[in-house]
């Protein structure tokens, strides 16, 4: 990915945002501990660091969310204090979240102005203005749509460049983009870097946060690194990309190699556990988007880890979908343990023992505003309640214990709310919501989606633990360096189909991507 060199005025000059000493503490407990960066005008600035750094405290804070503890903030060699997040606008910085703020029922033109629209002299909107200028904005993004358009009708990506474009016309100087890609398509990321790097040139400062390093190192002319809500390092492009494994032992404080170090190869998977055949699906209307099945073959045995690549569009997750009982086929045959089943609904799947973690961890996993202990045990109810359906909760607690131990969940108790705990931790939760029906088969769809690079590698090595208990593990990705270095056996996807399969020690990412991009029937003539 090819990245201009950083800007002139980004190398030097008086910073445009200038933290020293900032501090947080939460009852006692120190979230971030003298913590100082700059930011200069026309430069993107890398916040990296693993869940629970201090990344999401010191955002909050620079967008007056929240107050620090201690330290001071600068715009310009000027000390400012935010009582709220309009004072951080007023001063020129806005923050773009992960999670999007645009309101579906309102046009991209309404979005981008809401709350304030620009008005006649008679006190009404003025709409042509509002066409007028909402049209140039978009465009500054690299979006050619009518400004009239319902934000519904737009991807996650165009949402995204509808988010920045509502920055830009708050005359922002700072732009805050908190995991900006993690929804994203690998074409879509590019267009994003694209126009982060057409907002530097403008002179725009931009802080990047991203666990995807590739990104950070293709885009980021500066990089600060945070662990454990202390400065843990300050990395400089000079003149060529910063090497991901830089970043690595600075978020970890050890060689990127300790975390990636691939396992052997297992030889010791049993017998077939999990055989499609044939799998068809058909077009749902409520679901357009979604890929059709066109003749699934493959098999999952006993004590192994399948890898299923392929790019966005591939069918990867309609697959899993499909097997889980979550959508209809209208063909072919799975087999468990060779015996024929047809789970028609996901609850059928769950009772032959099938499990799922599914892609959208905070739209279809997790239950929000329930406790760790309700998320950990809601697929095992029968297994923790008494003759009469009362929860047994002591027995339901001391297994919640058993595997907060056994995969190292960071949590403050069982009572704690599920979404006040990283995304890492989130996922261990449901891997031990799993665990606790001891499954025969289970699907994981992106597993470490928006997870950190330290919880990344323990997550995989819980998947290496399941598949070491004679549990058939299903492993979807969209990063190629993770299939490669957990999967056992791995087959590729493209259009509905399967294009090719091949042991993991014999596989390379030049090889799955091309059979991810080969066209599944072009052995059929065409």
């Amino acid at each position: 990915m090819d990245v201009p060199a950083v800007r002139p005025d980004a190398e030097g000059g008086r910073p445009l945002l200038e933290v020293s000493g900032l501090a947080k503490r939460f009852a006692g407990v120190a979230a971030l501990d003298d913590v100082s960066l700059d930011l200069r005008a026309g430069e993107v600035h890398g916040l990296m660091g693993e869940n629970g750094a201090g990344k999401s405290t010191l955002l909050k804070i620079l967008s007056g969310v929240q107050p620090p503890s201690g330290g001071t903030i600068r715009i310009d060699g000027n000390e400012v204090a935010f009582a709220d997040p309009q004072d951080a606008r007023r001063l020129g910085i806005v923050t773009i979240y992960q999670e999007l703020s645009l309101i579906p029922t309102l046009t991209v033109a309404e979005n981008i102005f809401v709350g304030r629209a620009p008005l006649t002299r008679f006190g009404l909107v003025d709409w042509r203005r509002m066409r007028r200028e909402a049209r140039a904005i978009i465009a500054r993004v690299g979006l050619d749509m009518d400004p009239e358009t319902p934000v519904s009708a737009l991807s996650v990506a165009e949402q995204q460049m509808v988010e920045i474009a509502r920055a830009l016309s708050l005359r922002s100087r700072v732009i805050i983009m908190d995991e900006p890609t993690s929804a994203l398509s690998e074409t879509e990321v590019t267009r994003l870097l694209a126009i982060m790097d057409r907002l530097r040139r403008e002179g725009v400062a931009i802080m990047f946060v991203t666990h995807r390093l590739e990104e950070a190192s293709a885009i980021c002319d500066r990089m600060t690194v945070l662990r454990d809500g202390r400065l843990a390092g300050r990395l400089e492009r000079n003149g060529a990309p910063i090497p991901p494994s830089r970043i690595v032992e600075k978020m970890v404080g050890r060689a990127a190699a300790e975390l990636y170090a691939r396992p052997s190869q297992r030889a010791d998977a049993g017998p077939v556990r999990l055989s499609v055949r044939g799998l068809r699906t058909r077009r749902d209307l409520n679901a357009p988007h979604a890929i059709v099945l066109d003749g699934i073959d493959l098999e999952l045995r006993a004590g192994e880890i399948l890898g299923v690549a392929g790019l966005v569009g591939s069918g990867r997750t309609e697959l899993a979908r499909a097997i889980f009982g979550a959508d209809r086929c209208t063909a072919g045959t799975v087999t468990l343990d060779g015996r024929p089943i047809a789970a028609s609904s996901p609850a059928e799947a769950i009772a032959l023992g099938i499990g799922l973690v599914p892609e959208d961890r905070k739209q279809q996993a997790i239950f929000p505003a329930l406790a760790i202990l309700a998320n950990f045990s809601v697929a095992a109810l029968g297994r923790y309640s008494g003759r009469l359906g009362f929860m047994a909760e002591r027995r339901e607690r001391k297994a919640l214990a058993g595997y907060r131990s056994a995969l190292n969940i960071r949590m403050a108790n069982a009572e704690q709310r599920i979404d006040g705990l990283s995304g890492g931790n989130q996922q261990k939760v449901i891997l031990a919501r799993w665990l606790a029906r001891d499954p025969a088969v289970l699907i994981v769809d992106e597993p470490t989606r928006g997870v950190d690079v330290g919880a990344k590698a323990e997550v995989h090595q819980i998947l290496v633990q399941l598949a070491a208990r004679g549990i058939a593990v299903m492993m979807i990705s969209s990063e190629l360096p993770e299939v490669l270095a957990v999967s056992d056996r791995i087959v590729a996807m493209r259009g509905g189909r399967i294009t090719g399969e091949m042991p993991a020690v014999e596989a390379s990412e030049a090889k799955l991507m091309a059979l991810m991009a080969l066209d599944g029937r072009a052995g059929e003539g065409r």
